[in-house]
């Protein structure tokens, strides 16, 4: 059983819970918690950079933008995990927790199981069947549980259950980032559509494949879909717990957040700018809508 935490964030829990960087976690989160994040790794052209450490997404969104080169990503390496577990052990963890991004999207997930299988310490692995704040909702769910006492076992199983609630919304200025990301799923259908569609596709979180969720003609369209989609999918009877992530486009994202609080009230609400990992995939200005209902 973990130890108690103190209820502010900063007691040390025998359990580490570590992620990989597609969390979108906001900092201050990471830090209250004590999360370990391990970054994902960006590639473009001879330069490597790792995600959130050494590119910060607001210099990736603008870079994007005028670079003719294109970037691509590689997933935490096997060693990284076995590091971050060494590390964790030596600093007193008696277990770890990992939760990363989706096994359909990144081989992140088999990395760390197979580096887990040579960790001295009890290492448990999550498939969160999704990115960003799909991912990122499970790691702060599974923090404040262990915070509360719970041990691992019944967090991973708390975890299956929110991922049944969680709706992932995703909107686009042009498909041609998610077509050329090589991430696109069953949205593929799309391709060779008009370049002026602007897609809004969803997280499938029992398969964490990308799936269509429909076709805008204009930007302002393309976001009332986001979120018309999005509050059609979600629980609207229980205690809302939503973020509003942008491709560095901070007013609109505001602009969301705030029509959110007029008409849903949630219980916690959360803004923050999506990283290079999905950023690929997605693009300058994308707007997304991720959350569960408690």
């Amino acid at each position: 059983m973990a130890e108690e935490g103190s209820g502010n964030g900063m007691a040390k829990s025998k359990i580490e819970i570590i992620t990989d960087s597609t969390c979108d976690i906001p900092d201050d989160l990471i830090e209250r918690y004590g999360i370990r994040v391990l970054p994902q790794i960006v590639i473009w052209g001879d330069q490597q950079y790792l995600d959130r450490v050494t590119i910060q997404p607001e210099e990736f969104y603008q870079r994007l933008q005028t670079d003719p080169v294109r970037p691509t990503t590689a997933q935490v390496l096997e060693q990284d995990f076995l590091t971050a577990y060494q590390e964790a052990e030596n600093q007193g963890a008696q277990a770890a927790l990992v939760v990363t991004i989706g096994a359909a999207l990144s081989g992140t997930y088999q990395n760390a199981r197979l580096a887990g299988g040579k960790a001295r310490l009890p290492v448990t692995v999550v498939d969160s069947k999704g990115p960003t704040m799909s991912l990122g909702w499970q790691v702060l769910a599974a923090a404040r549980l262990i915070e509360e006492g719970f041990d691992v076992p019944a967090v991973v199983d708390r975890l299956a259950e929110i991922r049944k609630q969680l709706v992932q919304i995703v909107g686009m200025d042009t498909i041609d980032y998610l077509q050329r990301g090589g991430r696109i799923g069953n949205a593929a259908k799309w391709v060779g559509a008009l370049l002026q569609v602007r897609p809004v596709v969803e997280i499938n979180h029992a398969s964490g494949v990308v799936e269509p969720a429909g076709l805008a003609r204009t930007h302002s369209k393309m976001i009332e879909l986001v979120y018309q989609k999005f509050f059609e999918k979600i629980d609207l009877k229980g205690r809302l717990h939503i973020a509003v992530m942008h491709g560095n486009a901070p007013d609109e994202a505001q602009q969301l957040a705030q029509r959110i609080r007029q008409e849903h009230n949630p219980a916690e609400l959360l803004i923050n700018i999506t990283g290079v990992v999905l950023g690929i995939n997605t693009g300058p200005n994308a707007l997304a809508l991720c959350g569960y209902a408690e």
